[in-house]
């Protein structure tokens, strides 16, 4: 029975830094070639990071990324790399290489092309209708698919196997969202034992504007059984040794023995495995609970949004509320203490408890703390329009302009120090436009875009959590997480006053925002009618809010953003 050594390596690839996603593959090749490997897979478009987006449009960008691969390939040796890349044709294909000895020994075009959701392949790619062919690495046949390829069950791998693969190969650069690594691994196990072959499924990891990926790759036996799993969020080189039945003869011949199947043509890399004195098979890396997996999601999204864009530090309006803290400790794990700084706004509106609470939130987390009142600027406001405003009362007007003048303040310190703005605001906030534009909205990066407020509170308890069972205080204070939610830009205002119960609103913004249901859908499923159309009508009016709002991490199947594309003008009632 034929045993490969294969090395599942999840890499940190930044969008168009050619030079350093090649040097990252070799390093891994390197660690893989070290540990005896037959054979290494580095993730969907590994060369451009993903997704390039536009980039594809500048050929000089297309032919830049084939020079990586060649520097990449002329520095393989036995050890076969299936490295994903954008091969120019008559049209663009997204594709994997498979290089060994010094050159390219073959390439595969991938043929299912996303087009939803995050997706837009189709903008930028062809579909390949080539015939497959297979690959034999140490004696052993050998399919190569590309992410969507494993979603369809007829697909690319399914040929494959009809055609001879014993093993196959599936690159990705698959984004996260909650509960996504539990469909991907039921998928997965399917396609393995429907196929009858190994499958070794390697994913990107790490942030991408909006997008995070969560590694987590994989290896399935010719049953489906999970043999190994990468952790979630982290780089890694995943060494697993598999062993390979030599079933296509099987499936290619009848138990008379007549051929029932022609074989795949297979281009052969390497005839036998390398022989290995030792047995690698890591234990599969747990899976992470619910909510610990988002929390991860947001601390390596917001750390590679700020360090990839060339920043080191931040800055965060701490207005003692429970969002703000949420960011705030979020930023800490991500950059660490020293690169975090936190700025109290207090107006005459601020209690007492919340400016405590914001300064107690600061001294547990060690980070950087001032505090800048805007009464000063707030009164000049208020006196500059006091003519103009003659006659009218005090409304939503006033509220917004202290935001306002805590978002000048931060951009300031922005512009001052080279630090980049966190916003503050929820997707509960940022679904019925609970926000101020030019106000809370400013910044640079919206952390908790896609975190509905009931989460944000869950999201706290666990990280006060683990911050207690590591022998600490809880860094985001008690007070934070009891007392009733406030803007406080108004005398003894609270959440609930503008909006529904956040109970009650969430499920409702899930129902309509993520499950796309209708006003009539939601009324049916049961929720109230009137409260159905309060929120429909906050949410479809904020729509001109959100195409001006900062990009957040994605954590939800459906987020604000590349996900929901809404016309602004639109009359469609809901």
């Amino acid at each position: 029975m034929p045993r490969l050594r294969i090395a599942a390596c999840q890499l940190n690839t930044v969008v168009g830094d050619l030079d350093g996603n090649a040097a990252a593959i070799l390093a891994a090749l390197d660690r893989a070639e070290a540990a005896g490997a037959d054979l290494a897979a580095f993730p969907e478009l590994a060369i451009t990071g993903y997704p390039p987006e536009d980039l594809l449009l500048k050929p000089g960008f297309v032919n830049a990324n084939l020079e990586a691969l060649e520097k990449i390939a002329s520095r393989t040796g036995r050890c076969a790399a299936v490295i994903g890349f954008v091969d120019p044709g008559r049209d663009l294909y997204n594709a994997a290489a498979v290089c060994a000895f010094g050159q390219v020994q073959g390439t595969y075009r991938k043929r299912i092309l996303p087009n939803y959701s995050v997706f837009d392949e189709q903008r930028y790619f062809a579909a390949s209708t080539e015939d497959p062919q297979l690959f034999v690495v140490g004696g052993v046949r050998v399919g190569i698919s590309i992410c969507e390829d494993a979603w369809s069950p007829s697909g690319p791998i399914a040929e494959q196997a009809a055609g001879g693969a014993e093993l196959v190969v599936n690159i990705n650069a698959s984004p996260y969202y909650a509960g996504r690594i539990a469909e991907r691994e039921r998928m997965l196990a399917t396609r393995a034992s429907d196929a009858s072959c190994v499958l070794v499924y390697v994913n990107q990891v790490g942030g991408q504007d909006e997008l995070v990926f969560d590694g987590a790759s994989m290896v399935f036996d010719a049953d489906g059984e999970l043999l190994a799993r990468s952790q979630q969020f982290v780089e890694d080189v995943m060494i697993v040794d598999v062993d390979v039945l030599p079933v296509f003869r099987k499936r290619l011949l009848d138990p008379r023995g007549r051929a029932v199947a022609p074989a795949l043509p297979a281009v052969v890399v390497t005839a036998d495995a390398q022989p290995q004195t030792d047995r690698q098979r890591p234990e599969p890396a747990p899976v992470l609970d619910p909510v610990a997996e988002v929390y991860d999601a947001l601390v390596l999204g917001t750390r590679d949004y700020v360090t990839k864009n060339g920043f080191t530090d931040v800055v965060i309006g701490l207005s003692g509320g429970v969002d703000s803290s949420l960011v705030a400790v979020i930023a800490v794990d991500a950059l660490g203490a020293g690169h975090v700084h936190g700025v109290s706004m207090p107006s005459r509106y601020s209690s007492e408890g919340s400016k405590d609470d914001a300064r107690v939130l600061a001294e547990r987390l060690g980070v950087d703390y001032r505090v800048i009142a805007i009464e000063p600027a707030f009164t000049a406001f208020l006196d500059m329009l006091s003519e103009s405003f003659a006659g009218r009362e005090p409304d939503l007007t006033e509220e917004n302009l202290q935001a306002r003048v805590r978002g000048t303040t931060l951009m300031a310190l922005s512009n001052k120090f080279g630090w980049m703005v966190l916003t503050t605001g929820n997707k509960s906030e940022m679904a019925a436009g609970f926000s101020t534009l030019y106000g809370d909205m400013a910044g640079g990066f919206a952390v908790i875009k896609d975190v509905p407020k009931l989460l944000v509170y869950e999201l706290c308890h666990y990280r006060n959590r683990i911050a207690v069972e590591a022998g600490g205080p809880p860094p985001i204070p008690d007070d934070v997480l009891t007392k009733a939610p406030s803007a406080e830009l108004r005398p003894d205002q609270r959440d609930d006053q503008s909006l529904p119960v956040y109970g009650e609103l969430d499920p409702v913004l899930e129902a309509y925002v993520e499950g796309d249901m209708t006003v009539a859908d939601l009324v049916d499923a049961g929720f109230d009618e009137k409260l159905v159309r309060r929120v429909v009508r906050l949410v479809d009016l904020a729509e001109y809010k959100r195409r001006q709002s900062p990009p957040g991490v994605r954590v939800s199947p459906k987020a604000f953003g590349k996900d929901r594309r809404l016309p602004i003008t639109n009359r469609y009632p809901g």
